[in-house]
């Protein structure tokens, strides 16, 4: 995969709604969906001109010790057996403003991870955290010949489980069904504390993912000649 080209624009890649308006700026189109519905979005942005492709968001750890909020810029992508490497040139850009982010794979999967079992398992592979939409990013990158890069933010750490009711609230478009989150937790109000610790994470780990938004500011745009 070669470094973005000069004149097109860079397609950030999310699973939350919230993350691609953080990612949104001149010279970047965000998109932000799950499953088969991300790969149809990321096609037809590649077919628009996309001239390189950004996952971008928040991540689950699995690494024990991220808290929440650490920046990860990955090196590679691991999903099952194989793995991909970034386009090093761009990830070397991108990691000239952000001094903290930490170089390291992530896993990409196509469930959520819920239990602390499941990120151990997964970090077996030596990835610093794990997310549901880097994977199927590279995989179209690499099709289509595109860079790559992926800057991801940790929410939950690898000791915390992910509460069902969070994951009720989980809608294909990227958005928050709030009635289902309500609903789960009424079925099920142990969950309360969990999703209030959850709520803490989330807070911090937007916290950073906008830090480094701002700090990265046209550097999401492809290079000029």
């Amino acid at each position: 995969m070669s470094a973005p080209a000069d004149g097109g624009f860079v397609l950030t890649v999310s699973g939350l709604s919230r993350e691609a308006r953080i990612a949104a700026g001149p010279g970047v189109r965000p998109v932000a969906a799950a499953g088969p519905r991300l790969a149809g979005l990321i096609e037809a942005a590649i077919g628009d001109g996309a001239a390189g492709i950004l996952s971008f968001g928040i991540a689950g750890g699995l690494d024990p010790r991220l808290p929440p909020g650490a920046v990860i810029l990955a090196g590679g992508i691991i999903a099952g057996d194989k793995r991909w490497p970034v386009d090093a040139a761009w990830r070397a850009r991108l990691a000239g403003p952000l001094p903290e982010a930490l170089p390291g794979d992530l896993a990409g999967v196509d469930a959520p991870v819920l239990s602390p079992a499941g990120k151990a398992a997964l970090a077996a592979s030596g990835a610093l955290a794990v997310d549901m939409e880097s994977h199927i990013a590279v995989r179209l990158a690499a099709a289509h010949g595109l860079a790559f890069a992926a800057l991801r933010v940790v929410c939950d750490p690898a000791e915390r489980a992910i509460p069902p009711a969070a994951i009720a609230g989980m809608r294909e478009d990227g958005g928050t069904d709030l009635g289902a989150v309500l609903r789960a937790l009424l079925s099920a109000p142990g969950q309360l504390p969990a999703m209030i610790r959850l709520a803490s994470d989330a807070r911090a780990a937007f916290a950073a993912l906008d830090r480094c938004r701002r700090s990265l500011g046209a550097t999401l745009q492809p290079p000029r000649a």
